[in-house]
């Protein structure tokens, strides 16, 4: 029989109520955990790039009588999860932008009074005439929606930027 160590005296390990992990096992705990998550992100990846596009094309978002002289309205386009809003000058003319501020995707309004697009999260003003930001946190300019006339009716035929 082997005596016992001389440690073992000082430093008694009752095996059968020992819990501790090995650095072995928690470094093979850590890569294979490492190894899931970077699986998951290209996985994320690769179904992002399969999602559907969607659909820019021509669709009736209402009429010019909804639409007042230096007024504004509110239409959804390409899809029903993407806001935007269409401005009609004084002069008659049709300007659309994505109703979703560039700076933290807070809700954009028309301010008629101002004459501007306002964002009330961080008091951002973008142009009505080409969506640019005049004032505030905002840097990147609004992404634009083409606007068709045909007779009385309005159709949005696609986004730009």
């Amino acid at each position: 029989m082997r005596p016992e160590p001389r440690w073992s005296e000082d430093f008694p390990v009752e095996w059968e109520r020992d819990h501790y992990i090995t650095r072995r096992e928690l470094a093979k705990f850590l890569v294979l955990g490492s190894m899931l998550l970077a699986g998951a992100n290209v996985l994320i990846r690769i179904l992002g790039f399969r999602r559907a596009k969607p659909d820019a094309s021509r669709r009736r978002i209402g009429s010019l009588s909804q639409v007042p002289l230096g007024g504004s309205m509110l239409f959804r386009y390409p899809t029903e999860g993407d806001p935007c809003i269409l401005l009609r000058g004084e002069d008659g003319s049709l300007k659309a932008y994505s109703q979703v501020c560039t700076h933290l995707s807070c809700s954009v309004i028309y301010k008629r009074e101002a004459g501007k697009l306002f964002c009330p999260c961080h008091c951002g003003y973008f142009s009505p005439a080409d969506g640019r930001p005049t004032a505030g946190p905002p840097t990147r300019p609004l992404p634009r929606i083409r606007i068709e006339r045909d007779g009385e009716d309005l159709y949005a035929t696609g986004r730009e930027g």
